[in-house]
């Protein structure tokens, strides 16, 4: 495959799905999106629509709205979705069972040599397309939701996925203004989740500990280390927080660091208990019903820096 204008299939057209349909769409390739579930194809292009919006008026797209959207087609059959595409993007429910199913159709009707990546977050590819008569074009290409916003993707191979494959998806997300992370193996989480997780997991042994509030314990990232984290990594972060380097902070805080990771040698599961009480003190600050005003609302804060580091990258030239 080469970096053209090829046709695209979204497969899936939920949250992540549409965010991908924005992805490449933008970037002026035509998207055909396929979802079996009659309402959500229904439902989807509104929600495009508003996000396409939204991108002009943060000058995230140099075209008008309705250039963007009429590059996007909503298909009734599968089949119909993938001919004659270069590039399949899959966003289903994140079961085994249900990408197993998936994956053996994608099997018998993508164009030969077409590569097709997973927006799987956690299920390795290996999971349900080891039975794939054409495995060695299928891997993982995982975003952050949205990815119109978030530009990362992990691309994960399973034992079987041909490099070039890898390559000519490496090659495409980079064209379309992504930013590809190449994961040289399968793990369980892959690179961002098991991150996050770390993160995740010791927010709630705090909170449970009664160390601190979930408000508090979101502050500290938000207006704390997510300030530096979002424009630099941890070990660019340790490297410019000591004298000499990366080297000297390590010898500095690195018995700490063992100390408190040696505090959590037990890890526990989130308790029914101790979600319940996040969830309590969650919906304090939020209702339920406020949810989608919220996430809105997020989607333009992220508008708003995308806007910012695209006007920083030019003036600054990194």
């Amino acid at each position: 495959m080469t970096v053209e204008k090829v046709g695209v299939a979204v497969v899936g057209a939920g949250l992540v799905g549409a965010g991908w349909a924005v992805v490449f769409a933008r970037a002026g390739h035509p998207v055909r999106i396929y979802d079996e579930v009659a309402s959500v194809r229904d439902g989807v292009m509104a929600l495009i629509a508003a996000n396409v919006r939204d991108l002009k008026k943060f000058d995230l797209i140099n075209e008008n709205p309705d250039v963007v959207l009429a590059r996007i087609a909503i298909c009734t059959s599968l089949a119909d979705a993938v001919a004659d595409v270069g590039y399949v993007q899959e966003s289903v429910f994140e079961t085994v069972a249900v990408k197993t199913k998936i994956y053996a159709a994608l099997d018998s009707c993508v164009p030969a040599g077409v590569p097709i990546g997973s927006s799987s977050s956690g299920i390795p590819a290996s999971a349900f397309t080891e039975l794939c008569a054409t495995r060695e074009r299928m891997l993982i290409a995982h975003p952050v939701n949205p990815p119109y916003l978030v530009p990362l993707v992990e691309l994960v191979p399973a034992p079987w996925t041909d490099p070039k494959q890898v390559d000519a998806v490496f090659a495409l997300m980079t064209a379309v203004g992504q930013a590809p992370v190449r994961i040289r193996h399968e793990v369980e989480g892959f690179v961002l989740n098991r991150l996050q997780g770390a993160l995740l997991n010791e927010a709630w042994a705090l909170f449970e500990e009664g160390a601190a509030s979930a408000e508090d314990i979101d502050k500290t990232i938000s207006v704390g280390l997510g300030l530096r984290w979002s424009f630099m990594g941890p070990f660019e972060t340790i490297d410019l927080n000591a004298p000499a380097g990366v080297a000297d902070y390590a010898k500095r805080l690195g018995p700490l660091y063992h100390s408190v990771a040696q505090s959590r040698t037990l890890p526990k599961a989130w308790s029914a208990d101790l979600i319940a009480k996040v969830e309590g003190e969650r919906r304090e600050k939020l209702s339920a019903a406020d949810l989608d005003q919220r996430r809105a609302w997020r989607d333009r804060r992220l508008m708003a820096l995308a806007a910012h580091k695209k006007k920083a990258t030019k003036e600054l030239g990194s």
